[in-house]
C-alpha cells in the first residue's frame, strides 16, 4: 500500500471526530483518544485547533483547563 492511499493525520482524527459526533455531541481530551486515532497527544492537540478552524462538518471548541485541555465536538448543521 502506497502512503498516499493513506489517510494524513488530520484526516484521521477528523474522521474519528466526525464519526463520533454523529451520534451526539461529545467532550474528549487528547491523551484519551490516542489509541483510537493512532496520534500522540501532542499531535491531537496540534490539530483539533487546526480543524477547530478548518473543519466545515464540526463545531469544536476549548472546553476546560483542568490538568490538560478538555474539547467539545458536535457536528455543524
Amino acid at each position: 500500500m502506497s502512503s498516499d492511499s493513506a489517510p494524513s493525520k488530520r484526516d484521521r482524527l477528523e474522521q474519528y471526530l466526525s464519526a463520533r459526533a454523529s451520534e451526539g455531541a461529545f467532550y474528549f481530551k487528547s491523551r484519551h483518544i490516542t489509541d483510537e486515532v493512532g496520534l500522540s497527544s501532542k499531535e491531537i492537540g496540534s490539530l483539533v485547533e487546526l480543524l477547530q478552524r478548518e473543519a466545515e462538518s464540526l463545531h469544536i471548541s476549548r472546553w476546560g483547563y483542568a490538568r490538560s485541555t478538555s474539547w467539545y465536538v458536535e457536528p455543524a448543521d
